[in-house]
């Protein structure tokens, strides 16, 4: 990034305020335990801040995507990226900490959530993975941000694996909750043991259209099903909820979320313009940007061991695990850890 130079100390000297133990050599994996760090880092609780200054809307290819900004325009940028059925308040505690450090935190609806729309009726409602990745290399180039720290977690940290992956050049480092998530439609033809397929009941509830219907009928009575499953330990209350599931409302949203999930078993067909995308990612290709994984003890959603993806990252890399019962929303459960692991991502770069 252009600016990287002139942000240079500021940027040390927030992150110093925050700064963590030091990070690991190329390619180890370690754990870390929540509320590693300073004390006013670890004081960053889970629904300290319950709102984003006034959202902003800026049309790339073929949508006008609504997102929240924090901190100076100038600064380095941080892109944070949600996932289903979530939104962007899974950042609304990460955030402030990251600004008041001195990035310049992006944090986009993703296509089919919040106020994100599709500037034609007649584009397609796609939801594979290459589509979404393209979204943010295209919300990058509108904003006019050449590169930016990466951050996510379910579809989110998929988004930031491709980019990381294919686009290398604008990713400055990486943080991925629940660590390598690319996917191909033909490894998803091999059937898992039952154990595994259960965990994976509502993609098999979406391949119907009376799972379609179901979901379009139910959203939030739906959504707050999965919060529940996939982080059984996470308390939330109604407000917190309520305040993601407005993003549901999206016109788009069940299209999107149904045809990502048959996509992805091949009951639904993508877009031409990604096939290219698409078969480099089949190969399940390396990422080499300097990487940190992350996963909560207690996270109740379909994941892989750290050790089994580990050799996918060939930069820098350390991998982090949450304790306290941390499920599957990470960002939103432990802001702390997540926003250091922003701060410590950057510095491995």
């Amino acid at each position: 990034m252009s600016d990287d130079t002139n942000h240079q100390r500021r940027r040390f000297l927030g992150a110093a305020a925050f700064a963590a133990a030091a990070v690991g050599i190329a390619g180890t994996v370690r754990a870390q335990t929540a509320g590693a760090g300073s004390s006013a880092l670890a004081s960053v609780k889970s629904g300290t801040h319950t709102s984003f200054p006034a959202l902003k809307q800026v049309k790339t290819g073929v949508l006008d995507i609504g997102y929240a900004e924090l901190g100076p325009a100038d600064g380095p940028a941080v892109l944070l990226l949600h996932g289903w059925p979530y939104d962007i308040y899974s950042f609304v505690d990460v955030a402030p900490v990251l600004a008041d450090a001195g990035y310049r935190v992006l944090i986009p609806y993703l296509r089919g959530y919040g106020t994100t729309r599709f500037l034609s009726s007649k584009t397609p409602r796609n939801g594979q993975q290459a589509a979404i990745a393209v979204d943010m290399i295209d919300f990058m180039n509108a904003l006019k941000i050449e590169r930016a720290v990466v951050g996510g977690y379910d579809w989110g940290g998929r988004t930031a694996n491709i980019m990381a992956a294919l686009w290398p050049e604008r990713c400055k480092a990486m943080v991925s909750v629940s660590g390598y998530l690319i996917g191909s439609q033909a490894i998803n033809e091999k059937p898992l043991p039952p154990k595994a397929e259960l965990s994976w009941w509502y993609q098999f509830y979406f391949a119907t259209e009376r799972g379609r219907a179901g979901y379009d009928a139910n959203r939030h009575d739906f959504a707050k099903l999965i919060w529940t499953l996939a982080s059984p330990q996470w308390h939330f209350d109604d407000a917190t909820f309520d305040r993601t599931a407005k993003a549901f409302e999206n016109p788009d949203h069940v299209a999107i979320t149904i045809h990502n999930y048959r996509w992805r078993l091949d009951l639904a067909k993508g877009e031409k313009k990604y096939d290219a995308l698409e078969r480099k990612l089949a190969k399940l290709p390396d990422i080499g940007v300097p990487a940190i994984t992350m996963e909560g003890d207690a996270n109740g959603a379909p994941h892989l061991d750290a050790a089994s993806y580990a050799k996918k990252f060939t930069g820098k890399y350390e991998h982090r695990t949450i304790t306290g019962g941390i499920g599957h929303n990470l960002p939103q459960e432990a802001p702390a850890a997540f926003a250091q692991a922003i701060i410590d991502a950057d510095r491995l770069a």
